[in-house]
């Protein structure tokens, strides 16, 4: 089994962006600026480490170890690397969704190095080099990319903001109780409050 490299989480976040929808290795390798081959071998590696399982022939990321990966590893093992400014394409908290929840500061925004950017900012090296490509051609890999990024680089305040973001992206967050739910622990409360009065007053 391969170690994982950095282009394997983007092509796991491309197959998240895609949904449920048939894929292809050559579809996968024109949109991710890379080849099919090593498309190819990066779905292997993400199937090795439990990340993505093969159902009826397609791969399909297993959200709750994805999420253990991006949320708890991705900034260990592929730790955020900076430079200079450059023209690029914003990414972390100054890319959608962050850009506007997170209040912005005085320092120039976080780019990935893109002789195509519109945008001047401190260089933010992204995951692997054709990033800003595949991020033009899918808003929502995009999406995924900068969060990735935020949680890879931000400060906790950014960080805590791209996990919650995420999570809603992948459906790991922690779901809120329903109605239904709600009454049913409301009168579990309700019983345990009478049985202890009756219990005190029999005493």
């Amino acid at each position: 089994m391969g170690m994982l490299k950095p282009q394997d989480v983007c092509v796991l976040l491309k197959i998240v962006a895609i949904g449920p929808s048939p894929w292809s290795y050559g579809q996968l390798a024109y949109e991710l600026g890379m080849s099919a081959s090593e498309v190819h071998a990066g779905v292997r590696r993400t199937v090795d480490a439990g990340l993505m399982r093969i159902d009826e022939g397609w791969g399909v990321p297993e959200p709750a170890a994805l999420d253990e990966l991006l949320v708890h590893g991705v900034r260990y093992v592929w730790a955020a690397e900076r430079g200079p400014l450059t023209p690029g394409m914003p990414t972390a908290q100054a890319a959608a969704p962050l850009a506007g929840l997170i209040e912005p500061d005085d320092e120039p925004p976080p780019v990935w190095p893109d002789p195509e950017g519109d945008i001047k900012g401190m260089a933010f090296m992204p995951l692997y080099k054709s990033v800003p490509t595949a991020a033009r051609r899918d808003p929502q890999l995009y999406l995924l990319l900068a969060l990735v990024d935020a949680i890879r680089g931000g400060p906790e305040p950014v960080r805590e903001a791209a996990v919650t973001a995420l999570r809603e992206q992948l459906g790991t967050g922690h779901p809120t109780l329903s109605a239904n739910a709600r009454r049913r622990a409301l009168r579990a409360h309700q019983k345990e409050d009478d049985g202890q009065e009756r219990r005190r007053l029999h005493r």
